[in-house]
């Protein structure tokens, strides 16, 4: 089973690949990729939603829908600033800001484990230790002298990492009452709701070519969010997104092809770290299984 956040990992990367070629595109804007890009998303996962669909009656319950308010909003967020980042700086440029998304999401984590039963079980302190060593090594493959200097860019990219983090973390909460399935359909229907309630005066047409791609997009996202939930269910979630730091090492790859942007010794080496440390992580959790 641990082949799930690995090919979750793929789908991140691909994702991230085809927002950033939707960032680029003329015509689309804030408002443009959150409707049509969640819309997308809805589209992409009616057909699994029809066979998959199950919601238990706790998650009726007043905490549970206040804790899925604050997704939605952190999403939507999260979403918001991330957009206003790729749609001005490279994608390479961005990855020492993004990588602290798994640090952000780790320490949450086990930050909530001393207080929430829900996430007792997070607290192993060897998948922490390669995580962290990831987490490490990635950062000084990215980091410059230019980064240490934050523009209004960077510091959009800090903050969506630091909002998706507190809603991927706190989504663990609501998933013993959904299936994942369902879950992220309903979290995306409703970010679209709101997208297009807040963006419907100011929404551009868009030709079949973004619309391709908007739904290619749409594919990939389901497909991480998906693995990514059964991961969290499964293994837990350091577990889990210590595997997903994987998916810097595949934008790495993937915008040296598709995006002719240039890979350092740096970031070789340090993804030679970083798939050691998943080696590792994967060989204690499977001692523990």
């Amino acid at each position: 089973m641990v082949y799930i956040p690995i090919l979750g990992a793929f789908f991140e990367a691909a994702g991230i690949l085809a927002n950033k070629k939707l960032a680029v595109r003329k015509g689309i804007g804030y408002g443009e990729y959150l409707v049509y890009g969640f819309l997308a998303i809805v589209i992409v996962m009616l057909p699994f939603v029809y066979f998959t669909w199950y919601v238990d009656d706790l998650a009726e319950r007043n905490m549970n829908v206040a804790i899925f308010v604050l997704i939605i909003s952190f999403s939507f967020f999260a979403n918001y600033l991330n957009f206003f980042a790729l749609k001005h700086k490279d994608l390479s440029k961005l990855e020492s800001v993004r990588l602290t998304l798994p640090l952000f999401t780790i320490l949450l984590t086990f930050l909530f484990s001393f207080f929430f039963s829900i996430y007792r079980n997070e607290r192993n302190y060897y998948i922490l230790f390669f995580a962290f060593v990831a987490i490490l090594a990635l950062f000084f493959a990215n980091i410059k002298k230019e980064h240490f200097y934050f523009d209004k860019y960077s510091v959009a990219a800090l903050f969506s990492s630091i909002f998706f983090a507190i809603e991927l973390t706190i989504s663990k909460s609501l998933l013993n009452f959904y299936d994942p399935i369902s879950f992220y359909f309903i979290r995306c229907f409703l970010i679209f709701i709101l997208s297009l309630m807040v963006f419907r005066n100011k929404l551009n047409k868009i030709n079949n070519g973004s619309i391709f791609l908007f739904l290619i997009s749409g594919v990939f996202w389901v497909g991480y969010r998906i693995l990514l939930y059964y991961g969290y269910n499964i293994f837990g979630i350091v577990f889990t997104t210590t595997i997903f730091i994987l998916s810097p090492v595949l934008v790495y790859v993937f915008s040296a092809i598709f995006l002719k942007e240039k890979i350092s010794r740096r970031q070789v080496f340090s993804s030679v770290i970083i798939v050691f440390c998943i080696l590792g992580a994967l060989l204690f959790e499977t001692k523990s299984l």
